[in-house]
């Protein structure tokens, strides 16, 4: 099976992309951190992240925003992420499992620009972190 490369007019308003499971392990969350100069406890200890008044370490929201490119281009790996407006309204906590959805909320033919939301939720069905996508995809 071969990667599918989509057109803007294989796109339908309110379609769902697959939903992704991101990998929030307290071993990549303190990895990633450290590659991009945020090394602490916050995000490679969960005592120490208590100790600093958090629920457990936390993944950072950089990288949640990097899993949410990944299910995108997952979905459409030609397409061109023009940005990525995200609003985090919990921590996400290593070592949990979440989910992210996506529904493509509006398509504009003529520019070649889809915009799609965005959510990471836990177990519970609490979103965590939400947001909005825009890409472009040529015809």
């Amino acid at each position: 099976m071969g990667t599918e490369y989509k057109s803007i007019r294989d796109v339908e308003f309110g379609e769902e992309l697959p939903i992704y499971l991101p990998d929030t392990s307290l071993k990549k969350s303190a990895e990633f951190a450290a590659l991009v100069g945020w090394e602490g406890a916050r995000f490679s200890d969960h005592e120490k992240a208590k100790e600093e008044g958090l629920a457990g370490a936390m993944v950072p929201g950089i990288l949640n925003q990097a899993y949410f490119s990944a299910m995108i281009h997952t979905w459409a790996p030609n397409s061109n992420l023009l940005s990525i407006d995200t609003i985090f309204r919990a921590p996400v906590i290593a070592d949990q499992e979440y989910s992210m959805q996506a529904t493509v909320t509006d398509i504009d033919e003529d520019a070649g620009i889809i915009e799609i939301d965005l959510v990471m939720s836990n177990q519970k069905k609490e979103t965590r972190v939400l947001g909005t996508a825009r890409i472009s995809l040529k015809t």
